[in-house]
């Protein structure tokens, strides 16, 4: 049973194009939230980037390797473990943020993406586990930047969207 404090909990999600804030659900992903938080807590996320963008689709960040300076591929770093998914009945509409994930779906672990249009084909199969109370404004605003195809995906953003910091307040 989760702590009534922790519901009321919110991240604020400062990025280049202004901020975002998510309002947690712990009632159905307890264990994805806290680790959100954690890594949120220790800084993990700030100086990040948003490194994938699909419109109508979802945009995603979270990633290490984003960081300036990193060595890694983006969209392949990770906190050094996984999370156990928590699949559950929230639907991935605008605003959903959810963990993204490799084909194995247990292998998330700091990672997430923002609906930007409706994946509900995602419902079921992805740890959705907050929502967008403030900010679509900044959500439209990151969606609309241009991209290019990388590795095949036309989602890689023509320029740095910064993740400046991520807030629990």
């Amino acid at each position: 049973m989760s702590n009534p404090a922790t519901a009321t909990e919110h991240a604020v999600i400062k990025t280049s194009y202004g901020e975002m804030e998510i309002a947690f659900w712990p009632e159905v992903a307890p264990k994805t939230v806290e680790n959100f938080k954690k890594l949120a807590r220790e800084g993990f996320y700030d100086g990040t980037a948003f490194h994938r963008i699909i419109k109508g689709f979802m945009i995603q960040g979270g990633c290490p390797n984003t960081k300036k300076g990193a060595t890694g591929m983006p969209g392949t770093g990770d906190p050094g473990y996984k999370v156990k998914a928590e699949f559950n009945a929230k639907p991935h509409i605008r605003g959903v943020i959810s963990m993204a994930r490799s084909s194995h779906p247990d292998s998330a672990g700091c990672q997430f993406f923002i609906v930007h249009g409706d994946a509900r084909f995602l419902d079921k199969q992805y740890t959705a586990f907050g929502q967008l109370v403030k900010g679509d404004d900044v959500l439209e605003k990151i969606a609309n930047v241009p991209t290019n195809a990388s590795g095949g995906e036309k989602s890689t953003p023509v320029e740095r969207i910064a993740v400046e910091s991520v807030k629990i307040v």
